[in-house]
């Protein structure tokens, strides 16, 4: 079951084995930062924000990440624990029911239609609802949302979408926001936005600009990732149609197969940080402000992590890739993301038979320098018999 995750996402499996090979550590003399390509190099830069930061180098033109994703210690993490709570596996059991429904009611859907696009019609609306409902945003604006969080983060994918109209999206997804956190402080909510409002670090509330970022930083983090996490998965599965069946015999193991389209399929393909003094990775010396990019993808394809490294095991075990990334920054919403891709491909499988790829509608790899996937994957199925 050797992985062709290449084919319809556009990652660079032959390029990454060669430079994790002869250039695990490189220098780009044009755009003058490091790249990383093996798993122990980006574990090392990874969990020592001490020497590697988030933050944008020194006059860079680096834009500023939202929230807690660039931000060093220990801000960081006095604001990730005011959210930290809502995202523990145990916590997320009691969303189970509301994912569970969701996704039924997006398959009815499908059902009525005799076809359906996996990515538009499950892939996006699923995470979305579920984010947009733990924000308390009613339900009406959900698919603004999709629509600014897709252009935010993919921006020229959209033959409209230019830098420019990304800085005007970006303006009025905080203006909106800025809207529901008034109405929230006014009309308190039991939901995750009026959590942060009432959230306290260091005795102190959370600023208007610390709150704008955090309702985009969960926005976007909520839906976007694992929107492509469903959407390769369905990539997965026509590279690999013996683990459908698999699958559909016993979906325990979905818990196993998501975790190996994490490792194969990512849907992060990059992170980067900043050297903040001298360092030595894979014994290359980097200077102080020097911009240092890992490939996850790469990492996850590193023979000496991952034996067989190229075959798509989902019984694979120990799995310690890095596609939610690692150390203080590892993701946040990842245990929600899990979830949703084990309840919304279980009941895909569970629901419908001979799921295949419509061949001549077109599929295309989402053009972002940081995520992996795909636009569309349309397919025709039959509903299966379920005695």
């Amino acid at each position: 079951m050797t992985s062709q995750a290449s084919t319809l996402l556009g990652i660079p499996l032959e390029w990454y084995r060669q430079m994790r090979q002869g250039n695990p550590v490189y220098f780009d003399p044009r755009f003058r930062f490091w790249q990383v390509f093996r798993y122990d190099d980006a574990i090392r830069v990874l969990t020592d924000p001490a020497t590697f930061s988030s933050e944008p180098a020194p006059g860079s033109r680096q834009p500023r990440l939202p929230s807690i994703l660039g931000m060093d210690e220990p801000r960081h993490r006095k604001l990730r624990n005011i959210v930290s709570t809502v995202f523990t596996p145990r916590a997320l059991t009691q969303l189970t029911p509301f994912i569970t429904d969701v996704t039924n009611k997006l398959l009815d859907a499908a059902v009525e239609r005799g076809e359906m696009d996996v990515v538009q019609d499950l892939a996006y609306p699923l995470p979305i609802t579920v984010i947009a409902t733990m924000l308390g945003v009613p339900p009406d604006d959900r698919a603004m949302f999709q629509d600014w969080s897709t252009r935010l983060v993919t921006g020229p994918r959209h033959a409209t979408t230019s830098t420019e109209e990304q800085a005007k999206v970006a303006m009025t997804l905080r203006n909106y926001f800025t809207v529901r956190l008034d109405d929230h402080r006014q009309h308190p909510h039991d939901d995750l936005m009026t959590r942060l409002i009432e959230a306290e670090v260091d005795s102190e509330r959370l600023s208007q600009e610390e709150l704008l970022d955090f309702c985009q930083l969960l926005l976007i983090a909520g839906y976007e990732t694992t929107a492509n996490l469903i959407g390769n998965a369905m990539v997965a599965f026509e590279d690999h149609p013996d683990v459908v069946a698999e699958l559909r015999n016993d979906p325990s193991l979905m818990k196993g197969a998501v975790e190996e389209i994490l490792r194969c399929y990512p849907s992060v393909a990059g992170a980067t940080r900043v050297a903040k003094v001298a360092a030595v990775v894979g014994e290359q010396e980097i200077e102080p402000n020097q911009v240092v990019s890992i490939h996850i993808a790469s990492a996850n394809y590193d023979e000496r992590q991952f034996p067989d490294a190229d075959r798509f095991n989902i019984r694979r075990e120990p799995n310690r890739h890095i596609a939610f990334g690692y150390g203080i920054h590892f993701c946040l919403g990842a245990p929600l993301a899990r979830l949703e891709a084990v309840v919304a491909l279980n009941l895909l499988l569970e629901r419908l038979t001979d799921i295949r790829r419509i061949p001549d509608r077109p599929v295309n790899p989402i053009r972002a320098i940081f995520t992996f996937g795909v636009e569309h994957f349309p397919v025709t199925f039959r509903v299966r018999s379920i005695l």
